[in-house]
């Protein structure tokens, strides 16, 4: 493999909690380093901060995160889509990212034909799941 992207996302001071909870839902592997690992904080009050997460999930994504120091402005994060045609595992992911999170679109039928839903995680994160179903006919 030659190129790979995946979402890096930009926590304030709660990376460990957020990186752990979609652990949580995605399964997988989370490795987690703090600035104290790397001798990198400025502020002793940051040594134990996240600076640089990576969680390998069972179903092959990646995810990054990390604590922006409170010396530096936090980049606000894009939002993450997941889509696919397996229901039972996108509408798990889906309920569980809802908890606490605020729904901006519930996940329903959608006019052309899908699935989909749209929330903000209760760390802050923009969710789109889209679930492939039949083609809306016109």
């Amino acid at each position: 493999m030659s190129a790979v992207l995946n979402p890096y996302l930009n926590f304030r001071g709660n990376a460990r909690q957020a990186m752990e909870f979609y652990a949580s839902i995605f399964g997988g592997e989370l490795n987690v380093s703090t600035f104290a690992d790397y001798q990198l904080a400025e502020d002793p009050l940051e040594n134990d901060q996240v600076m640089h997460s990576q969680l390998e999930t069972d179903a092959g994504f990646t995810l990054m995160g990390a604590d922006v120091p409170a010396r530096q402005d936090i980049t606000p994060n894009g939002s993450i889509s997941l889509s696919g045609d397996d229901e039972p595992l996108l509408r798990g992911y889906w309920d569980k990212l809802a908890e606490g999170a605020n729904i901006v679109e519930p996940l329903e039928k959608a006019p052309w034909g899908d699935s989909f839903g749209m929330l903000v995680d209760k760390y802050g994160v923009f969710w789109l799941v889209n679930i492939t179903g039949a083609q809306a006919t016109a």
